[in-house]
């Protein structure tokens, strides 16, 4: 085997495994989007279960990406995709982290019902998870145009975070027993926002990747 095929097979595999980690992480936000809607305890406090499992694919796809780096010794838009690689998982593995986080505070909230609207959390739960699943994609399919595409929605994201947080502190105005769930959603609500956050991260090294420049936008 040359030694082009097999820095192109190693390189595939560690794909693979980032994108099944960026599969797991997005379900772990649909689960936790799950959760607020059915006020569900024991959904929420099972997502954290998952996110050791996304911490072992973040070491493994870091160790394997070091060792083309040590071996192969890629150079020019080579070098650039590995490198970009090391720096994705870290931002995909926070997909997963803000989710449980999000599954940790449904776990703990109070039995009595909400007093919070959800169809502006529920709109960046859905909105996260296609922020995170493009953000992968534009990378795997050399798809500049898709990353661009989702640093564009982080405004739609940053809109829907500003519409909750006016939305919360009107409740907290209207009777000051809202307080602690409105303070609640608020985390959610912030959790999501840097899910979209960390979305856009991604985006902009498959930019790197792909051009050469490393711009934050």
């Amino acid at each position: 085997m040359s030694v082009r095929k097999y820095f192109e097979e190693q390189l595939d595999n560690l794909k693979t495994r980032m994108v099944e980690m960026c599969r797991m992480s997005e379900k772990m936000i649909e689960n936790a989007i799950q959760a607020i809607e059915n006020h569900d305890k024991e959904l929420g406090k099972s997502i954290s279960q998952t996110d050791k499992t996304i911490d072992e694919y973040e070491m493994n796809i870091e160790q394997g990406c070091m060792r083309i780096l040590l071996k192969q010794q890629p150079v020019a838009k080579d070098f650039r995709e590995v490198s970009a690689m090391l720096k994705m998982i870290t931002d995909i593995e926070r997909f997963g982290d803000q989710a449980s986080d999000i599954g940790d505070i449904v776990s703990t909230m109070s039995d009595d019902g909400y007093v919070v609207k959800l169809a502006h959390i529920t709109a960046m739960g859905k909105l996260a998870v296609v922020m995170a699943r493009a953000s992968v994609d534009s990378f795997i399919n050399d798809d500049e145009r898709l990353a661009d595409e989702v640093i564009a929605m982080d405004d739609d994201m940053d809109r829907l975070f500003v519409k909750v947080k006016a939305d919360l502190i009107e409740l907290i105005k209207q009777d000051g027993a809202n307080a602690d769930q409105a303070i609640e959603f608020m985390m959610i609500a912030k959790y999501l926002e840097r899910i979209g956050d960390h979305a856009v991260n991604v985006a902009e090294w498959t930019k790197y990747y792909l051009t050469g420049v490393h711009k934050k936008f």
